[in-house]
C-alpha cells in the first residue's frame, strides 16, 4: 500500500534535467494514437500506429491527438520531435507520479492531473496520470494506461455540433471536466463502502473492521494527493491570463473549479466520518472491555467472602469451634449461598448487573 503513496524513483537519481526515464509500470498493450479532427460541420476519427502517419492539419479544424497507453519513452520522444516540446515537459510526462500542475510555454500550455479509478474488488483507488498539451488549434492528451477515460467527450463530439463549434481550449476544458466528474462517481462508491463499514461496526466491531477503516483512511490520502493540487491548477487557469484560453472558456473552467471545491468538501466529510468510525471502534472495544471487567469484578466480589470462610475452615487446628456440630457442614454451605445471593441482589439493585 505504501508503494502507491510514494513510488520508487531510484532509477532517476543522479540523472541530468530533461533525461527521459519512465517511472510507471510498463504496459503490455500496443501504443496507439487516436486522431480526431473536427469543425462545426465535419468530424474525422482515425487511429495511428506511428506519429509519422500524422497528416497535416486542415485549415479551420481542431485537432485532438490522444495517446492510449504509455509503455515507455519512445512515443514521448517522437512526440517531442514532432511538436518541438521542451525536454523538461517530456520528462514530466514520463514521471507518472508528478503533482498536478499547469505550465505556460511560448506556444503551448502543459497540464498534468490525475484520473482516479476505484476497484471494488480490493477497494483500492488507483491513480493514472493524464498529460494535456494545448496549442492554438491542437490538443494532445497522454493516458498512462489504455482505457475509456475520455470516451464521453468523444461521444459528445460524434453526437452533435455544439462541442465541435468551440476551439481547442474548450476541448481541453471538456477533458478536464470529464475527469473531475468521474471523481464524483468515485466518491459515491467510496461513500457506499464506508456506510457499509459503519453498519458492520455497529453490529460486530472487530479487528477486521479496524483494518478496513485504516485502509479507507489511506485511500482518502491518495484522493487528497490528487484533488488538492488540481484545485490549485484550476485556480491558476482562472486567475492567470493565458493567451490560449479564451474568456468565454473561463466561465466553464469556473464551473469545473466549483465542482472541484465540492469534491474536496465531500472528501473531507468522508475523512471526518472515517475518523468518527475509528473513535467509535475504540469506544466500542473499551466498552466491551469494561463489560468484561465488570463481570469479572462481580464474580471476584462474590467469591472473596466465600473464599475467606472456606479458608478459615480449611485450617488444620485441632480445637476449632463448630467442628463437632452434626449440621455444621450444611450450615456453612447455606451461609455461603446466602452471602452469594445477597451480593447478587445488591448488585442488581444498584444496576451493576
Amino acid at each position: 500500500m505504501a508503494g502507491r503513496l510514494v513510488r520508487k524513483k531510484g532509477k532517476k537519481a543522479g540523472s541530468a534535467p530533461g533525461t527521459l526515464v519512465y517511472t510507471g509500470n510498463a504496459s503490455s498493450q500496443d501504443v496507439s494514437w487516436q486522431l480526431v479532427q473536427y469543425n462545426s460541420n465535419l468530424l474525422q476519427d482515425d487511429t495511428l500506429t506511428d506519429l509519422q502517419q500524422l497528416p497535416s492539419q486542415p485549415v479551420g479544424m481542431v485537432r485532438w491527438l490522444n495517446l492510449c497507453g504509455l509503455a515507455g519513452i519512445a512515443p514521448v520522444e517522437q512526440l517531442g520531435k514532432q511538436f518541438n516540446l521542451h525536454p523538461l515537459v517530456l520528462e514530466d510526462m514520463l514521471n507518472t507520479d508528478h503533482r498536478p500542475k499547469v505550465e505556460a510555454h511560448p506556444d503551448y500550455l502543459f497540464i498534468v492531473f490525475k484520473m482516479l479509478h476505484f476497484h471494488p474488488d480490493n477497494r483500492e483507488i488507483r491513480a493514472e496520470q493524464i498529460s494535456l498539451i494545448l496549442f492554438d488549434n491542437t490538443v494532445i492528451s497522454l493516458q498512462e494506461r489504455p482505457g475509456n477515460v475520455f470516451e464521453g467527450v468523444l461521444q459528445r463530439l460524434q453526437a452533435g455540433r455544439r462541442l465541435r463549434g468551440f476551439g481547442a481550449d474548450y476541448l481541453a476544458y471538456a477533458l478536464l471536466d470529464s475527469v473531475v466528474d468521474h471523481y464524483f462517481v468515485l466518491l459515491e462508491q467510496c461513500g457506499d463502502h464506508i456506510e457499509q463499514l459503519e453498519n458492520e461496526l455497529m453490529t460486530a466491531p472487530s479487528t477486521a473492521v479496524l483494518a478496513k477503516i485504516h485502509h479507507f483512511k489511506r485511500e482518502m490520502l491518495m484522493l487528497r494527493k490528487a484533488v488538492w493540487p488540481l484545485r490549485e491548477l484550476l485556480s491558476s487557469l482562472l486567475r492567470d491570463e493565458y493567451a490560449l484560453i479564451k474568456p468565454e472558456t473561463r466561465i466553464f473552467l469556473r464551473d469545473v473549479y466549483d465542482h472541484c471545491v465540492h469534491i474536496i468538501d465531500t472528501m473531507e466529510t468522508l475523512r471526518d466520518v472515517l475518523g468518527g468510525l475509528l473513535d467509535l471502534y475504540l469506544t466500542s472495544v473499551s466498552n466491551r472491555t469494561n463489560e468484561v471487567m465488570k463481570v469479572l469484578t462481580m464474580m471476584a466480589s462474590i467469591f472473596i467472602p466465600l473464599t475467606f470462610i472456606a479458608g478459615i475452615y480449611g485450617m488444620n487446628f485441632e480445637i476449632m469451634p463448630e467442628l463437632s456440630w452434626q449440621y455444621g457442614y450444611a450450615l456453612i454451605l447455606g451461609l455461603m449461598a446466602a452471602i452469594a445471593s445477597g451480593l447478587l441482589w445488591y448488585f442488581r439493585r444498584k444496576g451493576w448487573w
